[in-house]
């Protein structure tokens, strides 16, 4: 079951627009015989509903607050300039190297210098990957620490300090550098 996470006339971000809008309507999609809403889309005016994972408050632009279950990052496959597919055999995929996308669009994201994905390229393809999956570590990181804050007596105490680590870990990446 959904429920709304927006309110009408309330100014959002719509990521995949990369624009604000203000919520014109809430849109929920009924089941019969069901209580609450299966889904919720919003309306703002672009031409198409949007889920509310499209979305974002005011508040939570700023970078401490955005929440890492909303980001989609993946690896994708970019052509090696470089080097021929010919010249590079050994690497894992030949004539490419992975790009992180870490919007959207096709064009945002993490790339790799070509002289460093040259001289290790196995490595760089672990280094994708984990950046790829790191907002999925950071919500079982939170889970973690929520889980243990609020079941702090039925906590083994190894996991205990792994959830104190887990916070300090999270409190690490949350830091805001002022340089």
């Amino acid at each position: 079951m959904a429920k709304a996470q927006f309110h009408k006339n309330q100014r959002v971000y719509v990521r995949p627009v990369g624009t604000w809008a203000v919520v014109e309507r809430v849109v929920p999609q009924w089941v019969k015989d069901v209580d609450e809403p299966l889904r919720v889309f919003y309306d703002v005016g672009l031409g198409r509903d949007f889920v509310a994972t499209e979305l974002q408050t005011e508040q939570a632009t700023a970078l401490t607050e955005i929440d890492p279950a909303m980001e989609e990052w993946r690896v994708v496959r970019a052509p090696n300039k470089w080097r021929s597919a010919e010249e590079c055999a050994s690497h894992p995929f030949p004539g490419t190297f992975p790009v992180i996308m870490t919007g959207t669009q096709e064009g945002g994201g993490w790339r790799v210098p070509g002289v460093e994905y040259d001289f290790a390229p196995e490595r760089v393809e672990l280094q994708a990957r984990i950046m790829a999956t790191g907002p999925k570590f950071m919500v079982l990181l939170r889970r973690l620490v929520d889980y243990a804050e609020s079941n702090p007596e039925n906590m083994p105490q190894e996991l205990m300090v792994l959830a104190r680590d887990a916070k300090t870990v999270i409190d690490q990446i949350r830091i805001v550098d002022p340089e």
